[in-house]
């Protein structure tokens, strides 16, 4: 079932198959429409009189945020999966609306796709949880939100993993994954950075008491969410510091990995530089004349020329040796 109705006080709950024989039900009514497709969003959202540009904000990718209407309150809320991909470090949020509608007697929960944590709410409901049964909808759609907010710190938790395999590889590796990895951090901390701060307002709105369908008993719970989000936000925020830093500390350990590359290469440069003057002045082959190269006909010449080549490659690497640096 894609839309499912019950009624509920304190005495118990009922279920019903049809949405308007649930409103007209004494009681705290809420249906929940999930997985469902544009048809039975709107015949449900006549029943409860819903604005279709509330409709389409559920629909569409619309920040997160809280409206007033004459008859209810609108709430846009979203959830935030990471999900996994094939690579160690390929991972994404994926984000699901969901609306939640807070009217005087009842609450509904309008979501295209998957609504899991709403739907553990719905669990506890139907269980008998006596604080969601004593307590109006403005009580169920707090409980309802609260259960989104706290999955997006079981998103940070993944996230904050994440930093710390790449704090630890990017010490040892200056491999492109490594990179790759970073700044696939940063965009999913910045992606969720744009979920947290509309959500942050949204349910400010009604920790704040402008809302008429929020009980004043209610509202400090509202607050308590208000505060986790603003938690989330400052968590975001030290993780991407550090992801900063990790990327610093990577290319700093590219350029230090460079720079021990150019300090060897310039000391086998220094080491053939003289080499390359010797084989150069008895490449010339001068021979006759007054000004000859006696050398050329001396029978221990070559040897000795190539003795004092390998004498002067093994003071340089002594030289460099000494000076620490090799």
């Amino acid at each position: 079932m894609t839309v499912e109705c019950i009624v509920y006080d304190e005495d118990g709950l009922t279920e019903y198959g049809d949405a308007a024989e649930a409103k007209a039900a004494q009681g705290t009514t809420w249906v929940r429409v999930h997985e469902s497709d544009a048809g039975e969003r709107r015949t449900v959202a006549d029943v409860f009189g819903i604005h279709s540009l509330a409709v389409e904000d559920v629909e569409k990718d619309v920040r997160p945020k809280t409206e007033e209407f004459s008859a209810y309150t609108f709430t846009l809320v979203k959830t935030a999966e990471l999900t996994r991909g094939e690579a160690r470090f390929d991972e994404e949020i994926i984000e699901e609306p969901i609306g939640v509608f807070i009217g005087p007697d009842w609450v509904l929960t309008l979501a295209p796709g998957d609504d899991t944590p709403v739907g553990r709410i719905w669990g506890a409901v139907r269980e008998g949880d006596e604080r969601l049964l004593q307590r109006g909808p403005d009580f169920t759609a707090y409980r309802a939100i609260d259960v989104v907010v706290d999955e997006y710190f079981e998103l940070l938790d993944r996230i904050e993993d994440q930093i710390e395999a790449i704090e630890e590889d990017v010490l040892v590796s200056t491999e492109i994954e490594t990179v790759e990895a970073i700044n696939g951090v940063r965009r999913d901390l910045l992606s969720f950075r744009r979920l947290a701060w509309p959500m942050r307002e949204a349910v400010g709105t009604l920790a704040r008491g402008d809302s008429d369908d929020v009980q004043e008993s209610t509202e400090k719970y509202f607050r308590d969410v208000y505060d986790h989000l603003v938690q989330a936000v400052e968590l975001t925020e030290i993780y991407r510091d550090l992801a900063s830093g990790a990327r610093d500390i990577y290319l700093n350990t590219v350029s230090q990995s460079t720079n021990e590359v150019m300090k060897v290469l310039t000391v086998v440069a220094t080491i053939f530089l003289p080499l390359t003057f010797v084989v150069g002045v008895y490449g010339m082959n001068f021979d006759g004349g007054p000004l000859n190269m006696p050398e050329l006909g001396w029978t221990f010449g070559y040897p000795a020329v190539m003795l004092g080549m390998a004498l002067i490659a093994v003071v340089l690497l002594w030289y460099f040796h000494d000076r620490e640096y090799l």
